[in-house]
């Protein structure tokens, strides 16, 4: 069984600061600087800062949602 979701786009704003993105994903820092070195949460640099553009995050949580859907198919 395979439910469709069509995620709402994020941007309120371009950039998240890091903390900012790990409120919208309900997560730690070390495990957004996981994501980040794993190249699974991409990254820009603003100056000195570091940010996530609101399609990274998109991205992202379509990442999850295939990733769940292929093992719900794998199951069944």
């Amino acid at each position: 069984m395979t439910t469709e979701f069509t995620p709402t786009v994020v941007p309120l704003r371009h950039l998240y600061t890091v903390s900012d993105a790990m409120q919208l994903l309900s997560i730690g820092r070390t495990a957004l600087y996981e994501l980040i070195r794993s190249g699974r949460l991409r990254t820009v640099t603003q100056g000195k800062s570091r940010r996530i553009p609101a399609a990274a995050l998109n991205d992202y949580v379509q990442l999850l949602i295939s990733e769940s859907e292929a093992t719900l198919d794998q199951a069944a």
